[in-house]
């Protein structure tokens, strides 16, 4: 038995699972061979691709990526206070979080949480680096914007955090 709840246990499992077989990198989220959290191939007929942190960013959380379709990208923008590196390609945008942004939230559709920064796209090129020497965007005002895209109701856990 374990302490961790679900959805971290499952997170530490793969982090493992990739140390043993010698894939993936030091203190992140990639998966083997570069695959993404689904596994497969990416929507545009190429593999994931990784979302690079740009240089004199410092990520000492480690790296999530929030996608919404590019049809959202602007709006969000708008409504953001502080975003961090944001990435674009014709379908989608992608926002880098903290790791472990989606502990006690679920996303709502139409936005992708993606553990690591391997996000299916084509080509996607950072169209905003943030003010300050972190790549992150908050991750609540963000989650609010996608519920209201969604048109949802936020919800989050109210189950305490017990460590890892």
């Amino acid at each position: 038995m374990t302490n961790l709840p679900a959805g971290r246990l499952a997170r530490a499992r793969r982090r493992a699972n990739r140390e043993h077989d010698g894939h993936g990198e030091p203190g992140g989220h990639s998966e083997p061979g570069g695959r993404g959290e689904h596994g497969g191939r990416g929507e545009h007929g190429g593999g994931p691709v990784r979302l690079p942190v740009p240089p004199g960013l410092s990520a000492p959380l480690g790296c999530d990526a929030v996608g919404l379709p590019a049809r959202h990208g602007f709006r969000t923008m708008a409504h953001l206070s502080r975003p961090g590196c944001v990435f674009a390609d014709p379908d989608w945008w992608w926002w880098i979080v903290p790791a472990e942004s989606d502990h006690g939230l679920v996303w709502p559709q139409p936005a992708r949480y993606v553990p690591g920064l391997y996000v299916p796209a084509t080509r996607p090129r950072l169209i905003h680096s943030p003010e300050g020497s972190s790549p992150y965007t908050p991750p609540i005002p963000l989650y609010l914007m996608a519920c209201r895209i969604a048109d949802t109701v936020p919800a989050w856990s109210t189950v305490p955090h017990q460590g890892s």
